[in-house]
């Protein structure tokens, strides 16, 4: 017979890289419920002006701007984690040397930075922010 130790539930607030850790899987949540939000909002869109009307309504509510800005919070937490990890994950060699971590992580924020000027900019030169 072997002995099976009990692990409490919270084994992952002992300590806080194991904290960290759980905390950024579970921002995954605010990602998977923002992505149903726009596939929402697509649908009301195919339904008519009415109800792409009544949804756009939704989104005005200051509980809709609340929910919004604290999902946006863990976005970014989930997208900087993300990126911090990325050069333990994607290990880059030119030759014999290894492309340092700091240029490799740089270059997701360098396209994150990119890609949110040119929607920015978009946005902007088509009169779509109001």
């Amino acid at each position: 017979m072997s002995y099976i130790r009990k692990i409490p539930n919270t084994w992952w607030l002992k300590r806080k890289p194991y904290t960290l850790f759980i905390v950024r899987e579970l921002t995954c949540v605010a990602v998977a419920g923002y992505c149903a939000f726009l596939l929402y909002l697509m649908y009301a869109l195919g339904q008519g002006p009415e109800a792409y009307s009544a949804a756009i309504g939704l989104i005005s509510s200051p509980a809709s701007v609340a929910l919004h800005v604290v999902g946006l919070l863990l976005v970014l937490y989930h997208t900087v984690t993300w990126f911090n990890l990325t050069p333990r994950v994607i290990v880059i060699h030119i030759g014999e040397e290894q492309v340092p971590a700091v240029l490799v992580a740089g270059a997701h924020y360098a396209g994150w930075l990119a890609v949110s000027g040119i929607v920015a900019w978009l946005l902007l030169a088509t009169g779509t922010t109001s």
